[in-house]
């Protein structure tokens, strides 16, 4: 056992840390802490940024920084500003030095880099203004400030399924903006008739509050906190990744129990850093931001990225929300992590800002990773996993109320989807290929798309060596034992509800090789002719979800089972009323090992640690018997079931 230091509101930076005489800023105590520590931090607010020095050794050697057992500790990226002076109307102004700011004035910087789209008329600032712990909206000008108009529908940005308006009546004049001045910024704000120096109002000072300054700082556990207000910048997957909590491109992280929100892009980031790329497409477009993004994961190889070195971060039980671009972002950093019974809402919903990197979760190179038991809703996208999910699993989850709750792109497989509830309406972007989708509720529709132009790295199994690239052809799924829901609105025209979308396809790889080699002699040009094979059946299809045309084996039905998720103070529920269609089982439970390898990269579907797994668990734990139901849930009844899922 190593020292337990304490950090409290009264104490000093040059107590020695007992717990009668306490550190004040948990800083000093982040540079004394080494493996086998302990930092308790006692109740208050703490207005700093957190960067450890040292790493932990793994086991018995990690470094513990904890609040206080029943204390609210809360650090922030924010200062409090007390000397606004009314300018006109309700609008005020303040004028700040940039000594105020340090070496980080997120008033100076600008929201941007690789992938980000809008707004491309006037920049963006990592900083913001809170007003009681609210965010208002960076205007374009002050003349905006001075004379607010409410965004209705017609102002929404093309991406969003949003068809209401963004921001209530009462937001819409929330408004801030700056603009430099000599040795200072100039903050503008329309506070709506709010005295700002009798109410709590807040700035973002500092781009994080929890972030190493320094990589390979290992084996840290982060628990209990609370945590918000960062001027974090954008962070796509060709650029150093901070975040307002973050590893740092470190081995073994644990982050769990923490209350995360109010990040100005990203809450918590497994990611890259700076040396792998850093934006280079935006600052010299002198190659496309896909060739950089492959250059930065050879470059990784080469500079020891492996499982021995990098990821394996568990990340659970935290409550992560209000934040501008993701809940978790990460490339290549995140892998062989486990991201485990969190709540993560109102992710990208301000639409204050949109690029190609947005979600509630957002991974680019998730080997091995595991998803299981998170509650993902109210965000523009829940879950995007980008180049590379070989062996991921996303298992038990809740989505509902985002705009689409998940999209897997450009990776070659395996992964899993298995015993998830997609209550959304618009549920897949299925952009990849050698998924495994398996006893999940499919509410809304699936977009599926072949990308011949962008060919992808994929791995030997279990490991970041890279073992080929290859484009996505399409296809190549599993989908076995889900309910299709028909009837949800289509955002495109590849949106369907059921899998009908995979018509046209193969159904076996001899089927599929015999038509390739009809074409005759040739290489790449030959395979691009032909679909590949899916393997699919023994699903339900309910109120008009229809089927794949080569599907033998399956249940279809008429009625609507009515599926809606309930929040409660005491849980939130799934109800639906279940017809007997519903009810027809299946016998014997599904097993990893009767998913055929996919065609491209040869490898099974598996556990991170190589074993078989049995699908015999649903979605609440239950085990499944002989007989077995279609659907996350073992045990529905004929009717109304009402079910607790959070």
């Amino acid at each position: 056992m190593g020292q337990e230091y304490h950090v409290a509101p009264s104490g000093c930076d040059s107590h020695p840390g007992t717990e009668k005489q306490p550190f004040e800023t948990i800083s000093k105590a982040a540079s004394l802490a080494m493996p086998g520590d302990i930092v308790t931090v006692h109740a208050g607010v703490y207005r700093e940024w957190v960067r450890p020095e040292n790493s932990g050794t793994g086991g018995n050697g990690r470094i513990l920084y904890r609040a206080a057992e029943g204390e609210k500790v809360i650090i922030k990226g924010s200062e409090r500003i007390t000397d606004w002076q009314k300018v006109e109307g309700t609008v005020y102004k303040t004028v700040l030095p940039d000594s105020f700011f340090g070496d980080y004035n997120p008033y100076r910087e600008t929201l941007g880099g690789d992938w980000y789209i809008f707004p491309d008329k006037y920049p963006l600032h990592p900083g913001e203004i809170y007003l009681n712990g609210k965010s208002f909206y960076e205007a374009a000008s002050l003349y905006d400030v001075i004379n607010p108009k409410m965004r209705m529908e017609g102002m929404n940005p093309p991406w969003t399924n949003h068809a209401e308006p963004l921001l209530h009546p009462e937001d819409s004049v929330c408004q801030w903006y700056c603009e430099p001045a000599e040795d200072a910024v100039i903050l503008y704000a329309n506070f709506h008739g709010a005295d700002p120096n009798r109410e709590l109002t807040e700035i973002n000072v500092r781009k994080c509050c929890f972030y190493p300054s320094k990589a390979g700082r290992n084996y840290i556990t982060v628990s209990g906190f609370e945590m918000a207000h960062a001027a974090c910048p954008w962070t796509p997957p060709t650029a150093d990744q901070p975040g307002l909590l973050g590893t740092n491109w470190s081995k073994g992280w644990i982050i769990e129990n923490n209350i995360i929100h109010d990040a100005k892009c990203s809450g918590i980031s497994i990611g890259k850093e700076e040396s792998t790329g850093h934006n280079l497409c935006t600052r010299t477009s002198r190659k496309p931001g896909y060739q950089y993004q492959m250059e930065a994961v050879f470059r990784a190889r080469q500079a020891g990225w492996s499982k021995e070195t990098i990821g394996s971060h568990i990340i659970r039980n935290n409550t992560i929300y209000d934040c501008g671009q993701n809940g978790i972002v990460g490339h290549m950093g995140c892998v062989f992590s486990e991201i485990t019974g969190n709540h993560i809402y109102n992710i990208a919903v301000k639409h204050e800002y949109f690029g190609y990197e947005i979600a509630g979760i957002k991974l680019h190179a998730a080997i091995d990773v595991q998803i299981c038991g998170n509650n993902i809703h109210n965000c523009t996208l829940g879950t995007w996993l980008d180049w590379q999910a070989q062996g991921a699993r996303l298992s038990r989850n809740l989505y509902y109320s985002n705009d689409r709750d998940l999209m897997i792109e450009v990776t070659h497989g395996p992964y899993l989807v298995d015993n998830n509830i997609f209550a959304s309406e618009y549920n897949f972007d299925n952009i990849a290929q050698g998924g495994a989708y398996l006893h999940n509720l499919c509410c809304g529709t699936m977009r599926r798309e072949p990308v011949w132009d962008r060919s992808t790295p994929y791995h030997f199994p279990h490991s970041t060596q890279i073992a080929g690239t290859a484009v996505v052809y399409g296809g190549d799924d599993r989908i076995y034992r889900n309910i299709f829901l028909g009837g949800a609105k289509a955002y495109t025209e590849q949106s369907l509800c059921g899998t009908c979308g995979y018509d046209g396809s193969t159904t076996s790889l001899e089927e599929y090789i015999k038509k390739v080699r009809a074409h005759g002699n040739g290489d790449l040009e030959i395979f691009l002719l032909e679909s590949q094979p899916v393997y699919i059946s023994q699903n339900c299809y309910l109120n008009g979800a229809a089927p794949f045309k080569r599907e033998s084996d399956f249940h279809c039905g008429k009625e609507n089972p009515d599926v809606h998720i309930t929040v409660t103070v005491d849980g939130t529920y799934l109800e639906l009323t279940a017809p007997a269609e519903l009810l027809k089982s299946w016998n014997g439970p599904l097993r990893s090992e009767m998913l055929d390898m996919p065609r491209i990269v040869e490898a099974p579907y598996e556990t991170p640690d190589g074993r078989t797994i049995c699908f015999d668990t649903d979605y609440s734990g239950t085990k499944r018997d002989r007989i077995i139901l279609s659907g996350p849930f073992a045990n529905l009844k004929e009717g109304k079931n009402r079910i607790r899922v959070w």
